[in-house]
Order: structure tokens, then sequence, then C-alpha cells
């Protein structure tokens, strides 16, 4: 047997950096100076992870900056905002077998996407971490924390936290593979509320979601108001009903929404917004199977 050549790196070398296990995908439109803050902030972890930012059409100068000042970010310019998806774009384009997802004004705490790997490799069925969001420069818990924590779907044997059926997507790190080949996030939902639909679509194929609270990330969303997010949220609301719940439920949520919209400025927007996107929903309408649509009805009857 012929050794290799001293200076051959061997298998073992300690000299050789271990490869990253997760990688961030950060999405962003029109938000170039929050933008370069949260790069900064992940470009300074320790973890020192792989970065990819995907940029929803903007028009501010933002891919001018990331390549001026981030050099080492990968950065994919879509041609048109497609929302959530975007952050599926960004997921393909890492090779590490965890990613954490960021939005322009979130990031995660030193240490925290170490922890995130850790628990993924020690719990095979576990498909996405649902962490602690610490918000704003005083970093107060996001009320969902509490929500999570107090999940009526318990905790598994198998998964490190109690199992959920809804989380924060910027504070948020799954299995690659696994988040790709559920579909990852639905475009037809484009933004707001978009979460929900995941988690279901990824315990119907028998994955753990779990919230993890060892797991931290930070959210400074700011004082600035965000028109129509109400209307977005109640729209991908009635939409996930079309494209999972049963008819019934379906039903139900319809007229429920309809009837709001005769008084409430924000539920008929919801409603005017999701009736051209209903063709798509029906045309990926998936049924949850029944031991899923059970869980869904003890998080949200």
């Amino acid at each position: 047997m012929t050794d290799r050549p001293p200076d051959h790196p061997t298998d073992h070398d300690p000299a050789r950096p271990d490869p990253p296990r997760v990688g961030v995908v950060v999405i962003t439109r029109d938000r170039k100076d929050g933008l370069l803050r949260t790069l900064d902030r992940l470009a300074a972890l320790p973890e020192r992870p792989p970065v990819v930012v995907v940029d929803n059409a903007s028009t501010d100068g933002t891919a001018d900056a990331v390549r001026d000042l981030h050099p080492g970010v990968r950065l994919l310019t879509l041609d048109r905002n497609r929302g959530a998806a975007a952050r599926s774009v960004g997921a393909a384009r890492l090779t590490t077998p965890y990613a954490a997802f960021s939005d322009d004004d979130s990031w995660w705490e030193p240490g925290a996407l170490a922890t995130a790997a850790d628990l993924l490799d020690a719990h095979p069925r576990l498909a996405l971490i649902a962490a602690t969001t610490l918000v704003g420069p005083e970093q107060r818990p996001d009320p969902l924390d509490a929500v999570l924590a107090a999940s009526p779907l318990g905790t598994a044997a198998d998964l490190p936290g109690p199992s959920v059926l809804g989380f924060l997507a910027c504070a948020s790190v799954v299995r690659r593979e696994v988040f790709l080949q559920a579909g990852g996030f639905h475009p037809v939902l484009h933004f707001g509320g978009e979460e929900q639909l995941l988690a279901l679509d990824l315990a119907a194929e028998g994955w753990g979601v779990a919230h993890c609270p060892q797991v931290v990330a930070h959210h400074d969303p700011g004082a600035e108001p965000r028109p129509g997010r109400t209307a977005r949220l109640r729209r991908n609301e009635l939409l996930t009903a079309w494209l999972r719940r049963p008819w019934g439920y379906t039903a139900r949520a319809t007229a429920r929404l309809a009837r709001d919209a005769a008084t409430d400025p924000q539920a008929r927007r919801a409603l005017a917004s999701a009736v051209p996107r209903l063709p798509a929903a029906l045309r990926h309408r998936r049924p949850l199977p029944p031991w899923v649509e059970r869980s869904a009805r003890l998080v949200a009857p």
C-alpha cells in the first residue's frame, strides 16, 4: 500500500473544516438597507453559513448593493415578485443538507444554526424546526412562541419539541431535500400565512414539524405599516382550505368570508383577491389524510 503524499489531506485532517450543514436563504424586495444589515449579521455568525439572497424583482438597487458589499453571497435576481415561493428557488441552489430561512428584517442568534443542525441530525423524522422568535431591539418573545409551545398535538417520542402545524417562515430551519420534495412554499398563496400549507403537506407525508425553543431567531419588522397584510392572511386561509381541507370545511370557510365581506373592507379585499386564484387552487387540490385533518381540527377547529 502506498502512503499518500504528506501534503495531501486525509479524510480526518483536522486542518480541513467540516462542510457546512446549514445554508441560509434570504428573500427580499425593495428593502436594501434592512437586507444589508441582515447580511452583516449573518456574516458574523460563528457557523459561517453559505447565504443565498433571492431578490424578488427589487427596483431600489438591492442587487448592485449586495454585489458590492457582500460579494461572497450568492445572489439570484428574479424577473418578477414570486413572493414566498422565492424561498424554494433559493433552497434549490443550496448544497447543504439543511436550509434556514431569513427575511431582510430577520437573522439568527449565534450558535442557533449549529443547534438546529444537531437536532435535525439526531431526529431523522424531523423535517422543520419552528424556532423561538425575539422581536425588535427589546428582544421580546413573539406571541406565536407561546402558541406553539402550548400546541394541543403534544410531543412525539421521536421529536425534540411539540408538534405544530404552523410556524414563522423567517424563523424556521428545514431538511432541504424534504422541503423541496414537498413543493416548498406554494406559489398560489404568494405571501401571507403561507406556512400552514407547508406544515400540513409535511405532516401528510409523515414528517415531523416541531417547535424547538432552544433555536433562536431575531425579527425586527420596525414600525412601518404593512398595508393589506390582514387581507392577505384571510385570503390565504381560504385558499389553504380549498387546497387541502374537506369540502364541508371549505364551504363553511368560504361562506364565513363572504358574510364578513359585506361589512369588513379587509374581508372584502381578501375575497376579491382569492376568487381569481381558486381555479389554480382546484388544480392543485389534494385533501389531507384523515389523521392530519384530525390534527388540523385540533389546532384550529
